[in-house]
């Protein structure tokens, strides 16, 4: 007896199985995640894009990055039941109020081609394979400067970051139209712009 005893831990060890209450229990399985948890998730998720994002506004990698910390401070003060639904494009809503705050107060505006792309590049190549792409997504980047702020915007978050229209229009406050317009006129205006070889 006292051999098998030993292979249990001891009753102060044990979860509280109280049956007075079995609804809480349920309640428990279904409750949103701890904060703490959401958030972690959060991070690992949209932290790249949304750096990638803000670099395209702000044109300034380090700033992105604090603009992104910003971004998830905030959402550690947020009610999670509120923000779970939409999370993506609440993210990148005050990623991109941030930013704009940020251009508003420092009123400083650097070609959209210093930006260094290195999140873009497709994951998977050769050394000499990542260059050449680095290259070609700077050349694309410059042609993308001469497009409107917006085009420009609007064709990141649809290219870049795989939003739909419905998400890029709570983050710019545009009509599903307005988007649909803009990337319309933009791939164009770029067409016409892009030499053969980035085609």
């Amino acid at each position: 007896m006292t051999e098998s005893s030993e292979n249990f831990p001891n009753a102060s060890a044990l979860p509280d199985v109280s049956t007075a209450n079995p609804a809480s229990r349920d309640e428990k399985n279904v409750m949103p995640p701890s904060r703490e948890k959401f958030v972690e998730q959060a991070m690992r998720e949209f932290e790249s894009p949304l750096i990638a994002y803000a670099a395209t506004i702000l044109n300034d990698t380090d700033t992105a990055r604090d603009v992104v910390q910003d971004t998830f401070i905030r959402l550690c003060q947020q009610d999670i039941a509120k923000v779970q639904a939409s999370l993506k494009s609440w993210l990148f809503t005050v990623c991109r109020n941030r930013s704009l705050d940020i251009l508003r107060k420092e009123k400083r505006i650097k070609p959209l081609d210093d930006i260094r792309w290195k999140k873009v590049a497709g994951p998977g190549l050769q050394p000499d394979e990542t260059a050449d792409h680095e290259e070609r997504l700077n050349q694309l980047m410059g042609y993308l400067s001469r497009l409107s702020a917006n085009q420009r915007e609007v064709i990141l978050l649809k290219f870049q970051q795989g939003l739909s229209y419905q998400e890029i229009g709570k983050i710019t406050g545009l009509t599903t139209g307005n988007i649909g317009f803009l990337i319309h006129t933009g791939l164009k205006r770029l067409r016409d712009l892009l030499p053969d070889d980035l085609r």
